[in-house]
């Protein structure tokens, strides 16, 4: 399965496949709908890789398979 990342707004909110991940007033990431394990563990290494990188200026699209 692989696992679609699409930046909506940059620092705030990210598409996960079909699923909308926002970060919420305590500063912690969220989403109304369930993420999967595998969509979890690629959203924190995208978070990781690019939204805490200061090198990027733009955050990109990605997709994780695994």
């Amino acid at each position: 399965m692989s696992v679609k990342i699409k930046p909506i707004t940059d620092h705030e909110s990210y598409e996960v496949n079909t699923h909308t991940v926002f970060k919420d007033s305590f500063g912690n990431w969220n989403s109304k709908n369930a993420l999967s394990v595998k969509e979890r563990e690629a959203f924190y290494q995208y978070e990781t890789s690019v939204i805490k990188n200061p090198r990027f200026k733009k955050h990109i699209k990605a997709t994780y398979k695994g």
